[in-house]
């Protein structure tokens, strides 16, 4: 029996170790509304992150304890057909980050917060902390509690969860993970010091998408390079090579796909859709439906902006503008990850693609 254990667990450490040759894929799985309902496929992961474990009177804390907890063990199961396959919490997420700040104001509040992170991690047999902490140092939602602090203690919040795992380590012998979602905007960097942070970290995983939130006119959400087309102010490039410059090793760096675009009502005079006034927002749409729904179809003519490698769909009648990944702007991004020799790749959110169109192009690149 012990010879059975021990082979048992020879093959997922070298399972674990030829699948880090290559560049991960990562996903978010949301478990923040309850049940997960998505068929997740376990061969076409890495790495599962799931979203999100709350903060409560400065810990980790399961807010749906009760689907949590399925979640939890559904997702375990998918490392039958996959013993690679890691499931991390990630905690925060940008409705649940208002807390950390407290959280890890002083040794012991961080020490608590990093250890009840660590107690979940080892009660429900997971793979490590991820955390999505939403921002450091600066305003996220109205009302999340910031202060300049931060900036030190989000790499003493790395430190403490590491140790904390590695004392899990000796007990189960396994190997945990702890990885961040960092902003992928360069002054995200002025709030933390990533530098110092990257060597409690395996992976950063830049959030490259959102990039037009603020913006009064149509452009990209989630462009791997600056646009003609339009006066671009953030692309993944900059934020890649603004991170490594910060001291981040490219090994650890996780570039952002999107599995959902965003959609713009434009002014009256609108001409081409990009670069045109925005005057509301409507409700995202998954890739899935775009690809199924929208693209070429009732109105909606697909774009290609090849300086930015960027996806749009313009419908003129309506006025309306979406901006998107699809699969050739996710091919893009993955062969720039090779040729940068970075770490890989991540996707917000399963949910988004559930016919897997975006998830299939990166393990046809990747992998």
């Amino acid at each position: 029996m012990k010879k059975i254990l021990f082979l048992a667990l020879l093959l997922c450490s070298i399972s674990f170790c030829y699948a880090q040759d290559k560049p991960v894929i990562i996903g978010y799985v949301g478990g923040y509304k309850g049940l997960i309902t998505v068929n997740v496929s376990p061969n076409k992961l890495s790495i599962i992150n799931y979203a999100f474990v709350d903060v409560r009177n400065n810990r980790a804390w399961l807010h749906r304890e009760a689907t949590d907890t399925v979640n939890f063990r559904r997702l375990n199961e998918l490392k039958k057909i996959n013993p690679a396959l890691r499931v991390v919490i990630s905690i925060g997420g940008w409705t649940w980050s208002g807390k950390f700040s407290d959280a890890v104001l002083t040794d012991t509040a961080r020490r608590a917060f990093a250890a009840s992170a660590v107690d979940i991690v080892g009660k429900y047999d997971l793979d490590g902390v991820d955390i999505d902490w939403e921002y450091p140092g600066r305003p996220g939602l109205e009302g999340n509690i910031y202060r300049p602090d931060d900036k030190q203690n989000y790499t003493l919040m790395f430190r403490d969860i590491r140790h904390y795992l590695d004392s899990l380590a000796k007990l189960t012998g396994k190997k945990y993970l702890v990885s961040t979602a960092a902003g992928g905007f360069k002054n995200y960097l002025d709030n933390t010091e990533m530098g110092k942070a990257s060597q409690y970290l395996d992976y950063i995983n830049l959030m490259t998408y959102d990039f037009n939130e603020e913006a009064k006119i149509a452009g990209h959400h989630t462009n791997l390079y600056g646009s003609k087309l339009y006066q671009s102010k953030n692309n993944a490039d900059d934020a890649v090579n603004a991170f490594i410059a910060a001291g981040v090793p490219a090994s650890k760096l996780v570039i952002g796909v999107a599995f959902y675009g965003k959609v713009y009502n434009l002014s009256k005079s609108a001409r081409s859709g990009i670069g045109d006034t925005i005057l509301t927002r409507d409700r995202g749409r998954g890739y899935t439906m775009i690809r199924d729904s929208f693209i070429n179809q009732n109105g909606y003519v697909h774009y290609r902006d090849r300086k930015a490698k960027a996806s749009y769909l313009y419908n003129a009648s309506k006025k309306q503008f979406i901006t998107y990944d699809d699969e050739w702007s996710v091919k893009k991004k993955c062969q720039y990850v090779l040729s940068k020799k970075m770490g890989g790749v991540m996707f917000w959110e399963y949910s988004s693609d559930p016919k897997e169109y975006l998830l299939d192009e990166a393990n046809a690149v990747l992998r």
